[in-house]
C-alpha cells in the first residue's frame, strides 16, 4: 500500500521543478514501459496493477486499481506506471565531428521533441541535441512520444551557438538548417557526417543559430499546405541524407 508521501511525490514530479529537485521522473502506459525496458532502460521502481503482465525479471511493486488513479498523470489511468532517473551526459569533445546528428533549436512542443527524438532513432543518427528552451526531455508526453528512441539515442542539452560556432572543437564540416530561404533539399548530397537544425514551428531557427549554418534548406511545397510539422520537415531531410545507404 502506497503512503500518502508517496502518492503526494509521484503525482509532483508531472512538474518539471519537482523533476529536476527529486532527480526523478515518471512514465505511464504499458507500451511505452515496455519499449524502454526492451531498448534496456533501468527504472528504479515500477508499479502496476495486478492485471500487468511483468517481463521476466522485472521487479513489480503491485498497487490497487484506486491506487493508480491517484498517482497517474493521465485522465484515465493506465495499468503501470515506472519511475526513473534523471541522467544528463555531457557530450564528448569532438563529439559533433563524426556521425550525424539531429538539433533541435527552440522545439518548445513535447509530442514534437518525442517523435523528432523516434526520427533520429529510425534513421539511425548518432544523437540527438536540445537547446535549453526546448520542452524538458523528461516531460511525460516526450517520453511517450519517442517510446523506446528515448533510451535508445544519446540526448545532449546545451547551449547550440557555442556547439556549433566556428571555434568550437566539436563542430562538423557541415551544419545543415531548415529555411524558407534555403536551397530545395534535393540538392543535398549524401552526408555521413553533418548537424541538422530543426527551428520551432511558427518562429523557426533562433537569429543566434541561423549565421552558424553551412546550409539552408527548404522543401518544397506544390501544393497549398501552409507550412509542414517540423517532425514532418525532419523526417523529409533525415530520409534524403540517409538515401543509398549512408
Amino acid at each position: 500500500m502506497l503512503t500518502r508521501a508517496e502518492i503526494q511525490h509521484l503525482r509532483s514530479l508531472r512538474e518539471k521543478r519537482r523533476r529536476e529537485e527529486s532527480g526523478l521522473f515518471v512514465v505511464e502506459g504499458p507500451k511505452v514501459v515496455g519499449e524502454l525496458l526492451a531498448a534496456g532502460f533501468t527504472f528504479t521502481e515500477v508499479l502496476a496493477t495486478p492485471d500487468w503482465p511483468a517481463p521476466t525479471g522485472v521487479e513489480v511493486n503491485r498497487i490497487t486499481p484506486d491506487e493508480m488513479a491517484r498517482i497517474s498523470h493521465f485522465p484515465t489511468p493506465s495499468a503501470v506506471l515506472a519511475v526513473g532517473r534523471i541522467s544528463r551526459p555531457a557530450l564528448p569533445a569532438g563529439g559533433l565531428e563524426r556521425g550525424l546528428t539531429l538539433a533541435l533549436d527552440g522545439v518548445q512542443d513535447p509530442g514534437n521533441v518525442g517523435t523528432l527524438i523516434r526520427i533520429a532513432d529510425w534513421f539511425a543518427f548518432d544523437r540527438v541535441l536540445l537547446s535549453p528552451d526546448c520542452a524538458d526531455l523528461f516531460h511525460q508526453k516526450v517520453i511517450n512520444a519517442s517510446m523506446g528512441s528515448f533510451a535508445r539515442v544519446p540526448v545532449h542539452v546545451l547551449e547550440l551557438p557555442a556547439a556549433l560556432a566556428p571555434s568550437s572543437a566539436n563542430r562538423p564540416t557541415e551544419v545543415i538548417g531548415c529555411d524558407l530561404d534555403g536551397e530545395e533539399h534535393f540538392r543535398l548530397p549524401p552526408l555521413k557526417d553533418a548537424v541538422v537544425v530543426i527551428g520551432a514551428e511558427g518562429r523557426g531557427l533562433s537569429s543566434a543559430t541561423k549565421p552558424l549554418l553551412t546550409r539552408r534548406v527548404t522543401i518544397p511545397r506544390l501544393g497549398k499546405a501552409e507550412s509542414l510539422n517540423a517532425a514532418v520537415a525532419a523526417g523529409i531531410i533525415c530520409a534524403h541524407l540517409r538515401r543509398g545507404g549512408n
